[in-house]
């Protein structure tokens, strides 16, 4: 029953609200003391995927995913990555497809149960590199896609990957979806809207003729996008199709090795439905912490040293200290 009952994490003075912490590191954090090299990883199909990786020379490697329309140089995967490196661990911060500065090649982007990426970073690093264990980190759509792939494995997972942390994961896409279509969630759906239009300006270009913007402006809502986008482009019949099978949820049973999820109970963009107790009591090997404040991708702290608390919650996860 591995429920985290009494989870640690505490919000500094005014930071409570749930806006807050989800706005604040966004805008206003600053992680200094990475240092990245960038690697282009071909794939089957021909494209490729953008990696940041973040080396220490150690023999444990983790795999940072970030969220949507996120990317390597997002403040909590360079944080995340500062505190891996601190404690030991190099780092690899995956750009998913049109995240990386460049738009890919073909007419596929990435979405929220897309693994197929994940799996070729993941076997490229560890095929070239002679770790002795590695780790998968996520974040928001990043922490879905690690969970899926963890529940698509199984016990087939490569054997050097041992551990998991995963936050702010909608679990259940149809729920999540729902609610950031909530008026309280406006403006945030509004601003992934927009970024995603870009990437549809950029795909206009790449691949003329197979994709337009023609009525964007009519979007309203993520059904509205993933009907007319994300379910076609990637072969699902509609966005509620796309949802149950993209989401993570169900396949948290089939979780072979110790899994990490902390979804913040304050966290805007989470229904109910994204908080799996029941999938937590009845496993062996997937954690679930349920801090009552955190916000979106937040835990916010103040501190000399810069770390947020889901960072040094993370690697302590990652190092068997809790």
């Amino acid at each position: 029953m591995p429920i985290v009952m009494q989870s640690t994490y505490s919000p500094p003075p005014l930071f409570s609200n749930p806006h807050v912490q989800t706005v604040f590191p966004s805008v206003f954090r600053t992680v200094n003391g990475v240092h990245y090299q960038r690697e282009r990883i071909g794939t089957p199909d021909d494209d490729f995927v953008d990696v940041d990786w973040a080396r220490i020379g150690s023999s444990r490697m983790a795999l940072v995913l970030h969220g949507l329309e996120g990317d390597s140089g997002r403040a909590y995967v360079r944080g995340m990555v500062r505190a891996l490196n601190k404690r030991g661990w190099d780092a690899v911060a995956m750009n998913f497809r049109s995240c990386s500065g460049e738009c890919n090649r073909t007419l596929r982007f990435y979405h929220s149960g897309e693994t197929e990426d994940i799996h070729t970073v993941l076997m490229h690093v560890l095929e070239r590199e002679n770790y002795a264990e590695a780790a998968l980190v996520g974040f928001s759509l990043g922490g879905n896609v690690i969970l899926k792939y963890l529940g698509e494995q199984g016990t087939r997972l490569h054997p050097v990957v041992k551990k998991a942390a995963v936050f702010s994961v909608p679990c259940d896409l149809t729920s999540g979806a729902m609610k950031l279509s909530s008026p309280s969630n406006r403006l945030y759906l509004k601003r992934f809207l927009r970024m995603l239009h870009e990437k549809i300006r950029m795909k206009m270009q790449i691949v003329p003729g197979r994709i337009t913007d023609e009525g964007y402006g009519d979007i309203k809502t993520f059904r509205e996008y993933d009907d007319r986008y994300t379910a076609p482009i990637h072969g699902f019949a509609s966005a509620e199709d796309y949802w149950a099978k993209a989401s993570s949820k169900p396949g948290i049973s089939r979780i072979s090795i110790p899994a990490l999820l902390v979804n913040a109970a304050d966290d805007p963009f989470l229904a109910e439905p994204c908080y799996p107790i029941e999938e937590a009591k009845a496993s062996n090997s997937f954690f679930l912490e349920i801090p009552a404040h955190g916000g979106h991708v937040g835990f916010v702290t103040f501190g000399r040293d810069g770390e947020y608390w889901s960072e040094r919650r993370a690697v302590a996860f990652l190092n068997g200290e809790g």
